[in-house]
């Protein structure tokens, strides 16, 4: 399961509304490390040259590492965490997960980042069950 879903957030769903904030304090809560991870990189960012921040440093543990795959492949989860911290984010792999600045998606560093020649030059055999 990626979420621990309260039963009043649970209730807010039924009834057709979710607010981002009790979204993301779910999230906070039931994916720790992506949600660090995320607010880390997005902390970075203005103090850049770069259009984006990135992580290279593998998940701590194989919890860690479901957490972040989990959130990066929920759509819903994405898009709340770029809404509340003001990037748009672009994932390699199992940990190479990147924050960039809005305004530069499409610009030559992110399509750079999400091109099939930067996704197959960022593999590594010990990534293998990533």
């Amino acid at each position: 399961m990626s979420l621990t879903v309260s039963p009043d957030l649970l209730a807010q769903a039924e009834h057709g509304h979710v607010a981002d904030d009790a979204f993301l304090a779910c999230v906070r809560d039931s994916l720790p490390y992506a949600y660090g991870l995320v607010e880390r990189l997005a902390g970075e960012l203005p103090g850049t040259d770069r259009d984006f921040t990135d992580n290279l440093v593998p998940p701590p543990d194989d919890a860690a590492q479901g957490q972040l795959l989990r959130a990066m492949a929920s759509s819903a989860i994405r898009a709340a965490l770029e809404r509340r911290f003001g990037v748009a984010l672009a994932f390699q792999n199992c940990h190479r997960l990147a924050a960039f600045r809005p305004e530069t998606v499409g610009g030559e560093q992110y399509q750079r980042f999400v091109s099939n020649e930067s996704q197959v030059l960022n593999q590594q055999p010990e990534f293998v069950n990533c």
